[in-house]
């Protein structure tokens, strides 16, 4: 076993450092931001309903734009990550999504504003794969869950921010017209203050090796293991990370590691394992943010005089009882339950409420009772896919094109999302369908996400070359039982 190697061995089983949780911090701004600037938009729609006077169609259009946006980004900068380094592109990202905010705040009419918002969605789907990749390549096998799970539950604090926001600057006797150019300037705010952090980040020691970098390697554990406090006093920067053909390597093991993105494609548990990822991710997009950034919607026609305060209240009773605790109990629980089990629970779960809504669609009239059914499910929805569906393309891929695949989930994710943001406020507003019917389609879209969720592996407490190991010797086993079929007949 070559030196780098025993090093990543050791980052493996070594306890959670200092370093681990300043990372956390700093990926999971961006993730604090992505949640806020996506799902403040069901707020900013329902102002502009009555001050610029936008229909439906402009209204899913606002809603679901960003969404769109962030499978471009998703993608671009998945693929960048995997093929100039994580750390070469890492806080970019949060420039363009905090200009993105900034415009859209100044946005004159409702075509610019939609520009805007476009590339406010670039800078967040940039976010998916490079943040998740680079927590999960510098964790410990036994804690990597809980990690990336701590980053992604700041999502958590968005949604409850953004809310609560509103709610204090209606109360205050702000403008409308400025309440919501407020509220979206502001998702500026966390994405410039975390830029600098971004890039003080060594390159991560899994991608070092790959690239045939072994003092890299060694400077990134070091770092994990809180020998160095921050990249410049290593002497890293991301330029001598990225000639990778001019450090010389000591060995075979050594050498720069060389895959195509299009073996995702062709070696076959990887495309297995990409549908299953990808479309758990797809399918759980359509009915969560479906839901999620129709919140205020859903609210108005349930309890059709509630005033804008009194909505934001409810908004924020729904995410602080039912969408923190949700996170926080994954988090805890995703290393000892598996990530299998939770995603199916979740999607279970959420299919079970859903159904409720449309079988019974009294419920959907009744304040009490569908805040029940209606926080259920987004508690098991956090405890669950939409945490797992981040977790698995971070870690059952290998690193050559763990980005690159984590980009292309994320893309089809957000892509589900677009849609469910899109279509699920038209059916709100469609007499054929209603508060019930949507239910209806998100608990059927929830069901499918559960009998796909079966072709995943579970990765729990492995390091990342085991599962890239087994996934191997998975598809040696496929090709094995195929030839003894083709003898046989």
């Amino acid at each position: 076993m070559s030196t780098s190697q025993e090093a990543l061995k050791q980052l493996d089983e070594s306890p959670m450092s200092g370093f681990h949780f300043k990372t956390v911090i700093t990926a999971g701004m961006g993730f604090f931001t992505d949640a806020y600037d996506l799902f403040i938009i069901g707020v900013v729609t329902s102002i502009l309903k009555d001050t610029w006077h936008i229909n439906s169609f402009e209204t899913s259009m606002l809603s679901s734009v960003a969404l769109l946006a962030s499978v471009l980004g998703a993608i671009v900068f998945g693929r960048i990550a995997d093929t100039m380094g994580r750390k070469f592109i890492y806080g970019y990202e949060l420039l363009v999504l905090a200009a993105g905010a900034i415009a859209s705040a100044l946005a004159p009419n409702i075509i610019w504003l939609l520009i805007f918002r476009f590339v406010l969605g670039v800078g967040i789907g940039g976010d998916y794969p490079v943040s998740s990749t680079l927590m999960s390549e510098y964790s410990n096998r036994k804690d990597r869950g809980k990690l990336i799970t701590f980053v992604f539950s700041t999502q958590a604090l968005g949604l409850i921010i953004g809310p609560l926001l509103t709610y204090i600057l209606l109360q205050s006797g702000v403008d409308k017209e400025l309440t919501w150019r407020l509220i979206l300037g502001v998702g500026a705010i966390p994405a410039l203050a975390t830029f600098w952090l971004r890039r003080q980040i060594s390159e991560t020691p899994r991608f070092a090796l790959a690239q045939g970098d072994k003092a890299g390697v060694t400077r990134a554990v070091e770092m994990a293991e809180g020998k160095h406090r921050d990249a410049a006093e290593a002497g890293d920067s991301s330029e001598s990370l990225v000639p990778t053909q001019q450090q010389p390597a000591a060995s075979t093991e050594e050498q720069p590691q060389k895959t195509s993105w299009k073996e995702l494609f062709t070696v076959r548990h990887w495309l297995i394992w990409l549908i299953g990822a990808a479309g758990t991710w797809f399918l759980l997009d359509i009915a969560y943010y479906g839901t999620t950034v129709s919140t205020p919607i859903v609210i108005k026609l349930f309890s059709p005089k509630t005033s804008l305060s009194t909505n934001m209240l409810y908004t924020l009773l729904i995410f602080v009882v039912a969408a923190l605790p949700g996170y926080i109990l994954a988090a805890f629980t995703v290393d000892r339950l598996g990530r299998k089990p939770i995603q199916l629970i979740g999607f279970a779960v959420m299919a079970l409420s859903y159904g409720v809504l449309f079988i019974f669609p009294q419920l959907t009239t009744v304040t009490i009772p569908f805040l029940l059914c209606y926080g259920l499910a987004y508690l098991f929805t956090e405890f669950g896919p939409n945490v797992t569906t981040f977790l698995y393309p971070a870690e059952i891929f290998p690193v050559t094109v763990r980005t690159t695949a984590h980009g292309l989930a994320a893309g089809l994710g957000k892509f589900g999302a677009f849609i469910g943001a899109f279509v699920f406020p038209l059916m709100l507003a469609s007499p054929n369908f209603k508060l019930p019917g949507a239910m209806g389609v998100a608990a059927i879209i929830c069901l499918a996400g559960f009998f796909l969720t079966f072709v995943l592996p579970e990765p729990k407490q492995k390091s990342l070359e085991t599962i890239e190991k087994e996934g191997d010797a998975l598809d040696e086993k496929l090709e094995s039982g195929k030839d003894q079929t083709e003898v046989s007949a």
